[in-house]
C-alpha cells in the first residue's frame, strides 16, 4: 500500500525549501489495475480521477492551480520510466501551503480514492527560478 502521507523528514526537507514563491509539484503516478475499497469495480486510474475532481477544486480554492497533466506514453531518454502511468504539475502558493493542504481533514477523507486506486507514486517539489 502506497504511504497516504508524507513523513515527517520528508516535510522537514519540503521546508527548507524556498518559502518566498510557490512551489510546483511534480506528480509521477502508477494505477493499480483494479481499484480497491471503497471504489471495488473500477479502474485504478477510474477511482484516483475521483480524488482528482476533488482535489483540484479544494486546491484552487486555497491558491493553487493544475497547471497540467497528461499520460506518460514513451521515454525518449533514460530508463525507468515505464513504471508511470500519468505525470501531472501542480503548483501551491508555498510549501507551506502545500502541507497545511496536504495534512487537512478534508484530504484525508478523499485520499480513500487515491490508496484505492494508486499502485505507487513519486512527488517531487521543485522551485520556480527567481526572476
Amino acid at each position: 500500500m502506497i504511504s497516504q502521507y508524507p513523513t515527517h523528514e520528508q516535510i522537514q526537507r519540503l521546508l527548507v525549501g524556498p518559502s518566498d514563491r510557490p512551489v510546483v509539484m511534480l506528480n509521477l503516478l502508477r494505477f493499480k489495475d483494479r481499484a480497491t475499497a471503497p471504489d471495488e469495480g473500477l479502474t485504478g486510474e477510474e477511482a484516483y480521477q475521483r480524488y482528482a475532481d476533488d482535489m483540484t477544486g479544494f486546491v484552487a480554492s486555497r491558491g493553487g492551480r493544475v497547471i497540467w497533466s497528461g499520460r506518460v506514453d514513451s521515454q525518449v531518454i533514460g530508463e525507468g520510466a515505464d513504471g508511470f502511468h500519468m505525470a501531472a504539475l501542480v503548483e501551491y502558493p508555498s510549501r507551506k501551503a502545500f502541507v497545511e493542504i496536504a495534512m487537512s481533514p478534508e484530504v484525508a477523507k478523499i485520499g480513500v480514492h487515491r490508496a484505492a486506486g494508486l499502485e505507487g507514486q513519486w512527488l517531487l517539489a521543485t522551485s520556480t527560478r527567481p526572476e
